[in-house]
């Protein structure tokens, strides 16, 4: 009982603390509740977040004030065509000292940071790209023939336009799962973009203050592994995901002329993290089925293709979410 009182109380004070944290980013990044939402759930869980928007929408202004409020060393990559794997992870020089000895040193490249934004990750050679692949998933680099470890925490989010496509390289699946959510950003509500002009073409602009501290993170993920999980919420991501597979014996039979494939085992690890994140982001001690509900399009989007009869078709992945969702909501009822 002692132990449960204890961990009510730390996921109440971390509450209060991630409501100030988004206070000071809507001061900054005015509106887009649910973007907000999803990006800091990616964070909390311990994971990376891709985020997909036209340009202008403020993906760049989001990971900036992201940083500051979270107390994280930030670094941004360009990501060009032109952009090599040393560009990213660093590379090793030779140094002539003054008695005229010879000894490699090794210059950190960017990635050597606590949050990571790869801006157009898209633009670059799958061979850059899968430069990050091994830091998203292990938290080190190997340059050289050494393992280097990177900074804890370590956060990637990556940009991507999906307008211009010209000249790109699509992620492949095997980087794209790395990601843990794809946060969809669009055009903010009118109300919105009337309180983005007011808030950003005045005299001085608003600034985001530190609420977090790397620690304080740590500290915090770690909170949210140990929050208890209902098997009520626990069958409900495993009936999504398992559902969401063509083929599968729990996947409906419309599913088949849908879907290329469907999201693996770690579609279900990430809704198992990130709807805890979501519980205590807004002030609840343990993740609800509405939670599921809400997560589960930024984790399945990015971990599904639809087939090319769908594609003819004009559907869309997010539609398909929606009606998963929605199977699963009446079998429960």
């Amino acid at each position: 009982m002692a132990e449960g009182a204890e961990l009510v109380d730390e996921i109440g004070a971390l509450t209060e603390r991630l409501a100030e944290a988004r206070r000071m980013v809507d001061r900054v990044f005015v509106g887009q509740d649910a973007v907000v939402e999803q990006v800091l759930a990616a964070i909390l869980s311990g994971g990376h977040a891709l985020l997909v928007g036209q340009p202008g929408l403020g993906k760049t202004m989001l990971v900036d004030t992201l940083g500051k409020v979270m107390g994280l060393e930030t670094a941004r990559i360009q990501f060009t065509p032109d952009l090599m794997p040393a560009d990213i992870l660093g590379s090793e020089v030779l140094d002539v000292r003054d008695d005229g000895t010879r000894a490699f040193r090794f210059i950190e490249g960017p990635v050597f940071t606590q949050l990571l934004m790869a801006d157009e990750i898209n633009r670059a050679s799958p061979r850059t790209q899968s430069a990050l692949l091994q830091a998203m998933q292990e938290h080190e680099v190997t340059v050289a023939g050494r393992n280097r470890p990177l900074g804890r925490p370590f956060h990637v989010l990556a940009t991507q336009n999906p307008i211009e496509q010209e000249g790109t390289y699509p992620l492949p699946e095997a980087q794209l799962d790395r990601f843990l959510l794809q946060v969809d950003i669009d055009y903010p509500d009118r109300a919105t973009e009337r309180a983005i002009l007011l808030a950003t073409t005045g005299v001085e602009s608003n600034v985001a203050g530190s609420v977090f501290h790397e620690s304080d993170l740590i500290a915090a993920q770690r909170l949210v592994r140990r929050m208890p999980v209902g098997e009520t919420v626990m069958e409900a991501i495993l009936d999504l995901v398992r559902g969401a597979r063509p083929g599968e014996p729990d996947a409906p039979a419309w599913l088949g002329d849908t879907l290329a494939w469907g999201p693996g085992p770690r579609a279900a690890q990430a809704l198992m993290l990130v709807v805890r994140a979501r519980a205590v982001l807004n002030g609840r001690f343990a993740p609800s089925l509405d939670d599921v509900a809400a997560m589960a399009y930024p984790v399945l989007r990015h971990r599904m293709a639809l087939s090319f009869a769908a594609r003819a078709r004009g559907d869309r992945i997010d539609d398909v979410i929606a009606r998963l969702t929605a199977d699963r909501a009446r079998m429960a009822a």
